[in-house]
C-alpha cells in the first residue's frame, strides 16, 4: 500500500457495482472502502489506520458519473474533483466546480472524489458548504439492495450516520439554473486548505438566498436569519443588485452569525474582547461573504 506502511491491507476486492461493494463490506466489517485514498493513505502513512482489507471503488462506473432525475443531478460519489471542474459540470453546478478547482493540487484533484470529502467530513473540504448552500442529498447504498436518502447536513452534523457496510452512492443536487458562487481563504499562497470559504446560492424560484460556511467550525454553518434578511432586500423581478452598502452588511451579519462573541461569565463578570485572530477570521468570512454575493448578483 505505501512505503512508509510497516503492515499493509490483507486482501483487497475490486466490485464492478455499488451492490457488490455493499456485500464485500458485508463479508469483511474490517475492510475499509477506498476510492482516491487522498485521506485514507494519509492516515496510514501517519500510523493512524491499518485496515484489514480495502474494497476498491475505483471500477464502479456507475459512481462515476452523473444523471438527471426530477429536475436533480445525480452526481455519483466517485466524481473527481478534476472531472467537476470541467466546463461541461461548471455550466451543470458552478459552485460545485468551483470548490472541485480549489481542492488542491492537481495530483489531488485528479484522485480525491465527492464521496471521499463527504465520508471524511474534515471541516475543510471544500465541497461540504457548497452542497450545504445547495441542500442537496445523499443516496446511500445498503445490504440486500436497499437505498435510502438523507439531507447531506445531517450526515456531517452528525444527526444521521452511516450504518455498518453502507456506502453513500450518488449525492443529489437540486438544478437551480441559477448563479452560485464558492470562494475561500487560505493560509498560503497557491491551492491549500481553507482557513475559511464561502459558498452562495441564489434559488429564484422560492426568491431565496442560501449561504454557507466552511472551515471554521466541524460542519458548514447556514446564517438563516442574514439569508432572509438580504433576501428582502432583492429585487427578484427586477435587476436584482444590491448597494455596497448592503452587500458589506449581508458580510458582517454572516460573519458575526457563525463567529458569535464568547458567551457571559457564569459569575456575572465581563465578557472578555474577541482575541485577534477571531477578529481576523470575522474579517475574513465577511469580505467572503460580500464577493460572494455580489458576485452572484451581478
Amino acid at each position: 500500500m505505501t512505503t512508509h506502511a510497516p503492515q499493509t491491507a490483507q486482501f483487497v476486492t475490486l466490485p464492478a457495482s455499488l451492490d457488490e461493494a455493499v456485500a464485500a463490506l458485508t463479508a469483511m466489517p474490517a475492510a475499509v472502502p477506498v476510492a482516491g485514498g487522498t485521506d485514507l493513505m494519509a492516515a496510514v502513512n501517519k500510523g493512524q489506520l491499518r485496515p484489514a482489507g480495502l474494497v476498491g471503488l475505483g471500477r464502479i462506473s456507475e459512481l462515476r458519473g452523473w444523471h438527471y432525475q426530477d429536475g436533480h443531478a445525480l452526481l455519483g460519489a466517485g466524481l473527481t474533483h478534476a472531472r467537476m471542474g470541467r466546463p461541461d459540470f461548471a455550466a451543470l453546478i458552478p459552485a460545485l466546480a468551483a470548490s472541485a478547482r480549489a481542492a488542491g493540487p492537481p495530483q489531488i484533484r485528479n484522485a480525491g472524489t465527492l464521496g471521499g470529502n463527504i465520508a471524511t467530513a474534515a471541516p475543510t473540504g471544500d465541497a461540504l458548504p457548497v452542497l450545504a448552500a445547495l441542500e442537496a442529498d445523499l443516496v446511500i447504498g445498503g445490504p440486500g439492495g436497499a437505498r435510502r436518502e438523507i439531507p447531506v447536513s445531517h450526515l456531517l452534523a452528525g444527526r444521521e450516520v452511516l450504518a455498518p457496510a453502507e456506502l453513500i452512492g450518488f449525492v443529489r443536487v437540486p438544478l437551480l439554473h441559477a448563479p452560485q458562487v464558492f470562494l475561500k481563504a487560505t493560509g498560503r499562497t497557491g491551492p491549500g486548505r481553507a482557513t475559511a470559504s464561502v459558498a452562495v446560492v441564489l434559488d429564484p424560484a422560492r426568491r431565496g438566498v442560501r449561504c454557507a460556511v466552511g472551515a471554521i467550525a466541524p460542519m458548514p454553518l447556514r446564517p438563516l436569519e442574514a439569508e432572509r434578511w438580504i433576501a428582502s432586500l432583492i429585487d427578484w423581478d427586477g435587476a436584482r443588485g444590491l448597494a455596497q452598502e448592503a452587500l458589506a452588511a449581508f458580510g458582517e451579519y454572516v460573519a458575526a452569525a457563525c463567529i458569535p462573541d464568547p458567551p457571559a461569565p457564569a459569575d456575572g463578570g465581563e465578557v472578555p474582547p474577541p482575541s485577534p485572530a477571531v477578529l481576523h477570521l470575522r474579517r475574513t468570512v465577511a469580505a467572503l461573504a460580500r464577493r460572494a454575493l455580489g458576485r452572484a448578483l451581478s
